[in-house]
């Protein structure tokens, strides 16, 4: 075991996934509260990454892969953006040949390995009793797996698709709405200019809460979701009638990264290359959009194109510093997740329902799948939000039933 002076016991923080804002302060918030308690805090590095890399050597040096938390050092970074421990989309229990840290290789050479008894067996020799991971669903799926392993385990949802099991709201996702709505207003005096129609890639793999939400608060006329497949002709005679009663002769749809057309069997993606939880990177769909709304606008516009405007906002609406959600939210999970670790409680996941702070069975971060609940929140026919019927929804409106 590292040579570590404990007090009450030893917590344990990681994240993993795409960075967003409010990483930085869950940390402060769990390593300040957890201090005063009298435990130490060990931060990870990299996520999962960190957690197989460690050297069982007190006179290794580990500094690339975990770090002892301070004040001091939380302090510094508790209002800023992105993690400074790092992230990665390391998956445990699927590491590649080729990912294999190099003092394991002789014991783990086949295509595909589960280094999972090498993470137990870190998360013993750093003296960790508690570990907190802060991620989407890939990451704190492997929690669940660490949780039925028994190791105790209380995790912190964090993604910018808001589509984490369990809860309603996810770090990261209150600024990636106010992003896209700032962004796509300041686009707008472009498409206004040039009487065009403006086509904006959003981030959602399966789940359209980043492109409704903002198309519900005005950032756009249309939308369109991985949860419907969509005609590109109907899109097109929207997009037209729109631009049409709008004085300034323009019209905008907010395009989820893992929307397809009705005549698409799959997503289009950037590549083929696939990380360890299986995903292919998403990107093009707003660009295939774009084309087909060129050619298709004269269809409706009495045979006369309208041109395109065709930005992807991608890590715009992740990076940068929180905002007052997203810095609030984190001070109270960081603190829930203590107040699980003060009663003894494990297995948990730290959540917001129905506007209240609670947590959950750790397990159902991998129950099911979040998504949109299209006849509830979406008009097929009019790709768009539905607005109706906001009497008791929660802050978000589509949260998880």
């Amino acid at each position: 075991m590292a040579n570590i002076n404990s007090k009450k016991g030893v917590i344990g923080i990681l994240t993993g996934g795409g960075d967003v804002p409010g990483l930085n302060p869950a940390i402060r918030a769990v390593t300040i509260r957890a201090i005063r308690e009298g435990y130490d805090v060990i931060g990870i590095r990299r996520g999962w990454g960190g957690m197989i890399s460690i050297v069982r050597d007190k006179d290794y040096d580990n500094s690339e892969n975990f770090i002892h938390l301070n004040e001091q050092i939380v302090n510094r970074i508790g209002r800023t953006g992105g993690t400074f421990l790092h992230s990665s989309r390391t998956r445990a229990s699927h590491v590649p040949k080729v990912n294999v840290p190099e003092h394991l290789k002789a014991e783990y050479n086949q295509e595909v390995n589960d280094l999972t008894p090498e993470v137990i067996k870190n998360l013993e020799w750093l003296g960790i009793d508690y570990l907190i991971p802060i991620g989407g669903d890939d990451t704190l799926s492997y929690g669940v797996h660490l949780h039925k392993q028994g190791v105790k385990v209380i995790a912190i949802p964090k993604t910018m698709d808001n589509d984490v099991p369990g809860t309603d709201y996810c770090i990261g996702f209150s600024t990636c709405v106010t992003r896209t709505l700032e962004m796509t207003h300041n686009l707008r005096t472009s498409a206004g200019s040039h009487e065009r129609f403006l086509v904006i890639e959003v981030f959602g793999r399966y789940a359209g809460f980043s492109a409704l939400l903002p198309t519900m608060a005005g950032a756009a006329n249309r939308c369109v979701i991985p949860e419907h497949k969509f005609d590109i002709e109907r899109l097109t005679e929207l997009m037209v009638q729109d631009r049409f009663t709008n004085p300034s002769k323009y019209s905008v749809v907010l395009v989820s990264e893992g929307a397809m057309m009705d005549q698409h069997s799959e997503m289009i993606f950037e590549n083929q290359e696939a990380d360890m939880f299986g995903h292919k990177k998403l990107g093009g769909i707003g660009d295939i959009v774009a084309q087909r709304l060129k050619e298709l606008s004269p269809k409706y516009n009495n045979g006369k194109r309208i041109n395109v405007i065709n930005q992807r906002l991608g890590y715009l609406v992740r990076s940068g510093a929180p905002d007052a959600l997203d810095s609030i939210v984190p001070m109270a999970y960081g603190n829930l997740a203590l107040d699980l670790v003060l009663e003894g409680t494990s297995g948990r996941l730290v959540t917001l329902k129905n506007g209240r702070y609670d947590n959950e069975h750790l397990e159902v971060v991998t129950s099911y799948k979040k998504v949109v609940d299209v006849n509830k929140y979406y008009n097929v026919d009019r790709l768009r939000p539905i607005y109706s019927k906001f009497e008791t929804k929660p802050l978000f409106i589509m949260a998880s039933d």
